[in-house]
């Protein structure tokens, strides 16, 4: 679950290394104490480049959209199972959803198939 605030690993190759999430866009709140909005896989958030390479497309401090690839927090599947990561990554993306890097490094998870970022999907090296 990603809320405001937390910092993020980048999959690709746009430049940057790591964000933080300013404002979460797809995301839901729950229902009773705890009420803050969370992004799961497929969710987009706003967040701002804190360590990107010298060279790179996205620079630091610069405000991008991202959609979440992987999350520590455990997803649940229809057939019962379980999928986690290691830590939590992001892909940065334009205003029509379409990835700014040319490479998904590492795997991402299934589900983002079923939110229709396919152009993802397929750069990635393994679909979990």
């Amino acid at each position: 679950m990603i809320q405001m605030r937390t910092i993020l690993d980048v999959a690709d190759n746009t430049g940057a290394k790591t964000v933080r999430a300013i404002r979460v866009i797809g995301g839901s709140t729950a229902k009773g104490r705890f009420t803050r909005p969370m992004a799961h896989v497929g969710d987009v958030v706003i967040a701002s480049v804190q360590k990107a390479i010298p060279a790179g497309e996205a620079k630091k401090g610069e405000v991008v959209r991202c959609v979440v690839v992987r999350t520590k927090y455990a997803i649940s599947r229809p057939d019962g199972s379980y999928v986690r990561f290691d830590r939590n990554a992001v892909v940065l993306i334009d205003k029509e959803g379409n990835p700014r890097g040319t490479r998904v490094f590492g795997a991402v998870a299934r589900e983002l198939r079923e939110k229709q970022y396919m152009k993802i999907v397929s750069l990635a090296s393994e679909v979990v």
